[in-house]
Protein backbone atom coordinates (compact mmCIF):
# COMPACT_ATOMS: atom_id res chain seq x y z
CA UNK A 1 0.00 0.00 0.00
CA UNK A 2 1.41 3.29 -1.16
CA UNK A 3 -0.91 5.38 1.65
CA UNK A 4 0.57 2.36 4.45
CA UNK A 5 3.00 5.37 6.35
CA UNK A 6 0.25 7.27 6.90
CA UNK A 7 -1.19 5.13 9.67
CA UNK A 8 -0.68 6.64 13.12
CA UNK A 9 2.74 6.68 14.77
CA UNK A 10 4.33 5.98 11.52
CA UNK A 11 5.72 7.74 8.97
CA UNK A 12 7.52 10.83 10.36
CA UNK A 13 10.98 9.76 8.61
CA UNK A 14 12.47 10.68 11.97
CA UNK A 15 16.53 11.04 11.78
CA UNK A 16 16.86 8.17 14.78
CA UNK A 17 20.80 9.01 14.50
CA UNK A 18 22.21 5.71 15.22
CA UNK A 19 25.64 6.74 14.38
CA UNK A 20 25.35 8.72 17.93
CA UNK A 21 24.06 6.75 20.15
CA UNK A 22 27.60 5.33 20.91
CA UNK A 23 28.46 9.11 22.98
CA UNK A 24 25.81 10.25 25.31
CA UNK A 25 27.51 12.30 27.47
CA UNK A 26 28.50 14.20 23.94
CA UNK A 27 24.52 14.10 22.84
CA UNK A 28 23.93 15.72 26.10
CA UNK A 29 26.36 17.97 26.11
CA UNK A 30 25.09 20.04 23.00
CA UNK A 31 23.33 23.19 24.01
CA UNK A 32 19.89 22.67 21.51
CA UNK A 33 19.37 19.71 23.69
CA UNK A 34 16.12 18.66 24.40
CA UNK A 35 14.02 16.30 26.23
CA UNK A 36 10.63 15.03 25.84
CA UNK A 37 8.99 13.48 29.52
CA UNK A 38 6.92 10.63 30.17
CA UNK A 39 5.38 9.84 33.78
CA UNK A 40 4.65 6.29 33.77
CA UNK A 41 3.91 6.22 29.96
CA UNK A 42 2.13 9.47 29.51
CA UNK A 43 3.90 11.60 27.76
CA UNK A 44 3.86 15.33 28.87
CA UNK A 45 1.40 17.42 26.31
CA UNK A 46 0.13 20.90 25.84
CA UNK A 47 -1.51 22.54 23.15
CA UNK A 48 -1.95 19.00 21.17
CA UNK A 49 1.66 19.42 21.14
CA UNK A 50 4.41 17.27 23.43
CA UNK A 51 6.78 19.31 25.49
CA UNK A 52 10.22 19.53 24.99
CA UNK A 53 12.19 20.76 28.04
CA UNK A 54 15.78 22.05 27.96
CA UNK A 55 18.35 19.71 30.02
CA UNK A 56 19.08 22.27 32.52
CA UNK A 57 15.24 22.65 33.25
CA UNK A 58 13.86 22.57 36.79
CA UNK A 59 11.42 19.85 35.95
CA UNK A 60 14.18 17.49 35.48
CA UNK A 61 15.00 17.86 39.65
CA UNK A 62 12.61 15.06 39.84
CA UNK A 63 14.17 12.37 37.41
CA UNK A 64 17.28 10.57 37.11
CA UNK A 65 20.24 11.08 35.14
CA UNK A 66 19.18 8.69 32.50
CA UNK A 67 18.09 9.96 28.53
CA UNK A 68 17.27 7.90 26.09
CA UNK A 69 18.02 9.52 22.39
CA UNK A 70 15.20 9.35 19.76
CA UNK A 71 16.37 11.45 17.24
CA UNK A 72 17.78 14.46 15.71
CA UNK A 73 15.13 17.49 14.56
CA UNK A 74 17.62 19.18 11.84
CA UNK A 75 20.77 19.73 14.03
CA UNK A 76 18.95 19.48 17.23
CA UNK A 77 19.09 16.22 19.45
CA UNK A 78 15.69 15.27 21.02
CA UNK A 79 16.12 13.04 24.19
CA UNK A 80 13.05 10.83 26.52
CA UNK A 81 13.14 11.05 29.84
CA UNK A 82 11.39 8.91 32.33
CA UNK A 83 9.51 10.77 35.14
CA UNK A 84 7.89 7.80 36.82
CA UNK A 85 9.47 8.17 40.19
CA UNK A 86 8.50 11.55 40.73
CA UNK A 87 4.41 11.50 42.38
CA UNK A 88 2.53 14.00 40.78
CA UNK A 89 -1.33 14.31 42.00
CA UNK A 90 -3.66 11.64 40.44
CA UNK A 91 -6.61 12.34 38.60
CA UNK A 92 -9.88 10.82 39.71
CA UNK A 93 -9.55 7.30 39.73
CA UNK A 94 -13.54 7.19 38.18
CA UNK A 95 -11.85 8.21 35.04
CA UNK A 96 -9.90 5.19 34.78
CA UNK A 97 -11.49 2.16 32.70
CA UNK A 98 -10.20 -0.97 31.09
CA UNK A 99 -10.32 0.78 27.89
CA UNK A 100 -8.75 3.88 28.32
CA UNK A 101 -7.17 6.58 31.30
CA UNK A 102 -8.50 9.68 31.18
CA UNK A 103 -7.04 11.08 33.92
CA UNK A 104 -4.30 13.73 33.95
CA UNK A 105 -1.23 14.19 35.95
CA UNK A 106 0.69 17.76 36.08
CA UNK A 107 4.17 18.98 37.37
CA UNK A 108 4.64 22.05 39.12
CA UNK A 109 7.58 23.04 37.15
CA UNK A 110 6.03 23.15 33.99
CA UNK A 111 2.75 24.82 34.07
CA UNK A 112 -0.11 24.72 31.96
CA UNK A 113 0.94 20.79 30.25
CA UNK A 114 0.18 17.70 31.78
CA UNK A 115 0.89 14.43 31.34
CA UNK A 116 -1.78 12.23 29.14
CA UNK A 117 -2.93 8.48 27.90
CA UNK A 118 -0.90 8.47 24.60
CA UNK A 119 -3.94 6.69 23.12
CA UNK A 120 -6.33 9.45 23.86
CA UNK A 121 -3.99 12.06 22.20
CA UNK A 122 -2.48 10.22 19.37
CA UNK A 123 -4.93 11.36 16.72
CA UNK A 124 -4.07 14.82 18.11
CA UNK A 125 -0.31 14.81 17.56
CA UNK A 126 1.67 15.65 14.57
CA UNK A 127 3.19 12.44 13.27
CA UNK A 128 6.57 13.37 13.66
CA UNK A 129 5.32 13.57 17.74
CA UNK A 130 3.24 10.48 18.14
CA UNK A 131 6.21 8.47 16.20
CA UNK A 132 8.66 10.01 19.30
CA UNK A 133 5.99 9.46 21.82
CA UNK A 134 5.54 6.27 20.95
CA UNK A 135 8.88 5.45 20.42
CA UNK A 136 9.72 6.78 23.75
CA UNK A 137 6.92 5.23 25.58
CA UNK A 138 8.36 1.50 24.32
CA UNK A 139 11.70 2.42 24.87
CA UNK A 140 11.40 3.10 28.31
CA UNK A 141 8.70 1.09 29.45
CA UNK A 142 11.26 -1.99 27.99
CA UNK A 143 13.98 -0.71 30.41
CA UNK A 144 11.64 -0.75 33.03
CA UNK A 145 10.64 -4.25 32.88
CA UNK A 146 13.70 -5.61 31.87
CA UNK A 147 16.48 -4.39 34.50
CA UNK A 148 17.86 -7.78 35.42
CA UNK A 149 19.96 -10.28 32.87
CA UNK A 150 18.26 -12.78 31.24
CA UNK A 151 21.13 -14.93 31.49
CA UNK A 152 22.59 -14.94 34.87
CA UNK A 153 20.19 -12.67 36.73
CA UNK A 154 22.67 -9.87 37.70
CA UNK A 155 21.17 -5.99 37.60
CA UNK A 156 22.03 -4.32 34.25
CA UNK A 157 22.40 -0.93 33.11
CA UNK A 158 21.83 1.24 30.15
CA UNK A 159 23.76 1.64 27.38
CA UNK A 160 23.98 3.11 23.72
CA UNK A 161 22.13 5.82 24.43
CA UNK A 162 19.14 3.43 25.88
CA UNK A 163 19.04 1.38 22.94
CA UNK A 164 20.78 -1.30 24.72
CA UNK A 165 21.38 -2.91 28.41
CA UNK A 166 24.87 -4.31 29.33
CA UNK A 167 25.06 -6.98 32.32
CA UNK A 168 28.21 -5.88 33.88
CA UNK A 169 28.63 -9.75 35.42
CA UNK A 170 28.56 -11.60 32.51
CA UNK A 171 28.95 -9.47 29.54
CA UNK A 172 25.23 -9.98 27.64
CA UNK A 173 24.21 -7.65 25.86
CA UNK A 174 20.04 -7.02 25.44
CA UNK A 175 17.91 -4.66 23.30
CA UNK A 176 14.35 -3.68 23.03
CA UNK A 177 11.45 -6.11 22.76
CA UNK A 178 9.12 -5.69 19.49
CA UNK A 179 6.57 -8.44 19.72
CA UNK A 180 5.12 -8.92 16.08
CA UNK A 181 1.38 -8.87 16.36
CA UNK A 182 -0.64 -9.89 12.94
CA UNK A 183 -4.31 -7.92 12.42
CA UNK A 184 -6.68 -9.06 10.15
CA UNK A 185 -8.83 -7.38 7.70
CA UNK A 186 -10.65 -11.21 6.75
CA UNK A 187 -13.05 -10.18 4.32
CA UNK A 188 -16.24 -12.71 2.66
CA UNK A 189 -17.85 -10.75 -0.78
CA UNK A 190 -19.18 -7.59 0.42
CA UNK A 191 -18.61 -8.25 4.84
CA UNK A 192 -16.01 -8.35 7.17
CA UNK A 193 -15.40 -10.18 9.87
CA UNK A 194 -14.96 -7.77 13.11
CA UNK A 195 -15.08 -8.58 16.87
CA UNK A 196 -15.07 -7.50 20.44
CA UNK A 197 -13.13 -7.78 23.86
CA UNK A 198 -14.43 -7.40 27.22
CA UNK A 199 -14.16 -4.58 28.77
CA UNK A 200 -14.95 -2.15 25.78
CA UNK A 201 -17.31 0.41 25.23
CA UNK A 202 -20.41 -0.91 24.17
CA UNK A 203 -20.72 -1.45 20.30
CA UNK A 204 -17.40 -1.42 19.54
CA UNK A 205 -16.41 -3.91 17.44
CA UNK A 206 -12.53 -3.78 15.64
CA UNK A 207 -10.56 -6.33 13.56
CA UNK A 208 -9.32 -9.57 14.77
CA UNK A 209 -5.97 -9.48 16.33
CA UNK A 210 -3.20 -12.66 18.00
CA UNK A 211 0.68 -12.73 18.64
CA UNK A 212 2.88 -14.12 15.82
CA UNK A 213 4.61 -17.35 17.56
CA UNK A 214 8.19 -18.69 17.04
CA UNK A 215 8.67 -20.42 14.01
CA UNK A 216 5.20 -19.12 12.49
CA UNK A 217 5.24 -16.93 9.09
CA UNK A 218 2.99 -13.87 9.22
CA UNK A 219 0.63 -15.64 6.71
CA UNK A 220 0.40 -18.73 8.70
CA UNK A 221 -0.50 -16.85 12.00
CA UNK A 222 -3.43 -15.09 10.03
CA UNK A 223 -4.97 -18.23 9.30
CA UNK A 224 -4.18 -19.55 12.95
CA UNK A 225 -5.86 -16.47 14.74
CA UNK A 226 -8.81 -16.61 12.87
CA UNK A 227 -9.85 -20.09 13.65
CA UNK A 228 -8.64 -20.31 17.10
CA UNK A 229 -10.88 -17.07 17.69
CA UNK A 230 -14.01 -17.25 15.50
CA UNK A 231 -13.54 -20.75 14.19
CA UNK A 232 -13.18 -19.72 10.11
CA UNK A 233 -10.56 -21.23 7.74
CA UNK A 234 -9.04 -18.36 5.62
CA UNK A 235 -7.77 -18.68 2.03
CA UNK A 236 -5.17 -16.07 0.28
CA UNK A 237 -3.72 -13.77 2.57
CA UNK A 238 -1.60 -10.17 1.53
CA UNK A 239 0.50 -8.07 3.76
CA UNK A 240 -1.01 -4.65 3.58
CA UNK A 241 0.45 -1.82 6.23
CA UNK A 242 2.49 -1.87 10.10
CA UNK A 243 2.03 0.07 13.33
CA UNK A 244 3.87 0.28 15.67
CA UNK A 245 1.91 -0.18 19.04
CA UNK A 246 3.40 0.65 22.44
CA UNK A 247 0.70 -0.87 24.25
CA UNK A 248 3.48 -2.15 25.43
CA UNK A 249 6.07 -3.02 22.83
CA UNK A 250 3.89 -4.45 19.73
CA UNK A 251 4.61 -4.24 15.86
CA UNK A 252 1.19 -4.61 14.31
CA UNK A 253 1.24 -6.46 11.02
CA UNK A 254 -1.62 -5.31 9.18
CA UNK A 255 -2.84 -8.18 6.57
CA UNK A 256 -6.14 -8.88 4.14
CA UNK A 257 -7.16 -12.26 4.32
CA UNK A 258 -10.06 -14.12 2.40
CA UNK A 259 -12.59 -15.98 4.56
CA UNK A 260 -13.62 -19.18 3.09
CA UNK A 261 -16.28 -19.95 4.85
CA UNK A 262 -18.81 -17.83 7.10
CA UNK A 263 -20.08 -19.75 10.07
CA UNK A 264 -19.06 -18.39 13.43
CA UNK A 265 -17.81 -20.71 16.12
CA UNK A 266 -16.58 -18.44 18.94
CA UNK A 267 -13.64 -19.03 21.56
CA UNK A 268 -14.80 -17.41 25.00
CA UNK A 269 -11.31 -17.17 25.90
CA UNK A 270 -10.66 -15.04 23.14
CA UNK A 271 -13.27 -13.19 21.94
CA UNK A 272 -16.43 -12.20 23.64
CA UNK A 273 -18.23 -11.34 20.26
CA UNK A 274 -18.03 -11.36 16.28
CA UNK A 275 -20.06 -10.51 13.41
CA UNK A 276 -19.83 -9.73 9.76
CA UNK A 277 -20.68 -6.90 9.00
CA UNK A 278 -21.42 -5.64 5.00
CA UNK A 279 -19.69 -3.01 3.90
CA UNK A 280 -22.63 -0.32 4.09
CA UNK A 281 -23.51 -1.09 7.83
CA UNK A 282 -19.63 -0.65 8.15
CA UNK A 283 -19.99 2.85 6.54
CA UNK A 284 -22.92 3.72 8.98
CA UNK A 285 -20.65 2.60 11.92
CA UNK A 286 -17.96 5.17 10.79
CA UNK A 287 -20.79 8.02 10.08
CA UNK A 288 -21.90 7.38 13.69
CA UNK A 289 -25.56 6.25 11.75
CA UNK A 290 -25.54 2.91 12.96
CA UNK A 291 -27.86 1.98 15.80
CA UNK A 292 -25.65 -1.02 17.22
CA UNK A 293 -22.30 -0.94 15.84
CA UNK A 294 -19.61 1.59 16.88
CA UNK A 295 -16.06 1.24 14.73
CA UNK A 296 -12.39 0.67 16.18
CA UNK A 297 -10.95 3.65 17.89
CA UNK A 298 -9.07 5.84 15.77
CA UNK A 299 -5.26 6.82 15.40
CA UNK A 300 -5.42 2.38 15.90
CA UNK A 301 -4.46 0.27 12.60
CA UNK A 302 -7.79 -1.30 12.17
CA UNK A 303 -9.27 2.15 12.07
CA UNK A 304 -7.18 2.85 9.40
CA UNK A 305 -7.52 -0.48 7.60
CA UNK A 306 -11.68 -0.51 7.64
CA UNK A 307 -11.36 3.20 6.69
CA UNK A 308 -8.93 1.90 3.42
CA UNK A 309 -11.38 -0.89 3.13
CA UNK A 310 -14.66 0.83 2.86
CA UNK A 311 -12.91 3.67 0.51
CA UNK A 312 -12.02 0.68 -1.98
CA UNK A 313 -8.27 1.70 -1.74
CA UNK A 314 -6.41 -1.52 -0.20
CA UNK A 315 -4.39 -1.72 -3.92
CA UNK A 316 -3.31 2.06 -4.01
Amino acid sequence: MKIAELVTFGGAALNRATERRADIKQVIAEPSATTILLWRGKPMVAGGALVRVPLDHAVLDDAGDERVLLCYDGTEPVLATDMSDCAPPDGDPSEIDSFLDRTQQHHPSVPNAAFAELRGIMTQLSPADAELAATAKAVLGWHQTHRFCARCGHESVMAMAGWQRDCPACGHHHFPRTDPVVIMLITHGNAVLVGRSPGWPGGMYSLLAGFVEPGETVEAAVRREVFEEVGVRVGPVRYLASQPWPFPASLMLGCAGEALSTELTLDPNEIEDALWVSREDMAKAFAGTHPTILPARKGAIAHFLLRTWLADRLDE
